[in-house]
């Protein structure tokens, strides 16, 4: 372990895959030392601020409610947010194009970033209107669809993938080709993992290594969001992750990325306080979006409920010594009028 370490500090991006998935057994000082080097990088590689974006889930199957969807995208709006994201499919009854008209439905009506559309939801918005995915993908950014979401990627293993979910995801050889696909249009997306069930520590590092791949083909990821798995799908044996296990991928995949992936988020929806704030000092930078829920449809979207208050990121960033700084979708600035957090 002190060996890897070492050689982590003189090249974070350097190590063969043995030496980042022995990293990712690190406990005790070895632990300690490992975040304290993700946490230097991270530093260098993105400056000391904690990042959030200020935005709220809508579910799309409010396609087919328009006059309560630009309610709901109004609300948004006059709460500060600057992002709404779609994931879940589209009702039966929608038209073959519903998944371009609720883009610029929400587009026409706010200048808010439409982040939309998981890869099998791309797949399936495409045979919905007897298209290819790329066409689909064009057309709905010409709509206004401002980013997809990289998530679904659970581990980049159809054995794996096929145990979580029952044998109903997509392939992973096809989840990655329609990501590249939203990358070649002009759409950026984030790019996750979820861990802590059945997976190994090789498969951990084999899959940041396929989504470092893509990122050198493509450039289109904006940060990386690891994610434990919560809910343990029936007649699945996962182990649960910990929060040492927690801190020790997020700072391998601080190391394993650099250069390549700026930004990686602490998924806090997912995470306790504790551990939100451990792999913050250990090199994770950026808090995702607050989720606003507001008060016309609290339930509105998946993850209702879990919502991050403005003085929560505050006194995360006081124990952490950080300064606040709201971001857009792709981490630009946000307005200095729709700036509601910093």
């Amino acid at each position: 372990m002190s060996s890897w370490l070492r050689a982590a500090r003189e090249d974070p991006a350097g190590l063969p895959d043995d030496g980042y998935a022995a990293l990712l057994g690190a406990d005790g000082d070895e632990l300690e030392e490992l975040c304290a080097l993700a946490d230097t990088v991270r530093r260098r590689t993105v400056g000391d601020d904690l990042t959030v974006v200020v935005n709220r889930n809508l579910d799309p199957g409010l396609v087919t409610k328009p006059d309560h969807l630009d309610a709901l995208v109004d609300e948004a709006w006059s709460l500060g947010a600057t992002e709404v994201c779609l994931q879940g499919p589209l009702p039966d009854e929608a038209g073959p194009d519903a998944a371009v008209e609720l883009v610029g439905r929400i587009t026409a009506r706010a200048p808010l970033h439409v982040h939309a559309f998981r890869p099998a939801e791309v797949e399936a918005a495409a045979v919905r209107r007897g298209s290819s995915p790329e066409a689909f993908l064009t057309a709905a950014r010409a709509a206004g669809l401002g980013s997809v979401p990289g998530t679904a990627a659970r581990i980049l293993d159809d054995r794996i993938r096929a145990l979580l979910s029952g044998g109903t995801d997509i392939p992973a050889a096809r989840w990655t080709e329609l990501v590249r696909t939203a990358h070649r249009v002009g759409l950026r997306s984030t790019a996750t993992i979820v861990y802590g069930h059945v997976e190994t520590p090789a498969q951990q590092v084999a899959h940041l290594r396929a989504l470092a791949a893509i990122q050198d083909e493509t450039h289109g990821f904006t940060e990386l969001i690891a994610m434990p798995l919560v809910d343990v799908p029936p007649g699945v044996d996962a182990r649960g992750a910990t929060p040492r296990e927690t801190r020790a991928l997020h700072a391998v995949a601080r190391l394993l990325l650099t250069g390549r992936i700026d930004h990686v988020q602490a998924a806090w929806p997912k995470l306790d306080r504790d551990t939100v704030s451990a792999v913050l000092r250990g090199g994770a930078d950026d808090l995702g979006g607050l989720l606003l829920d507001g008060t016309l449809d609290p339930g509105a979207g998946p993850e209702a409920g879990r919502v991050l208050a403005v003085a929560d990121v505050h006194d995360l960033a006081a124990a952490l010594g950080r300064p606040v700084r709201q971001r857009t979708t792709l981490y630009g600035e946000v307005a200095p009028e729709r700036v509601t957090v910093a």
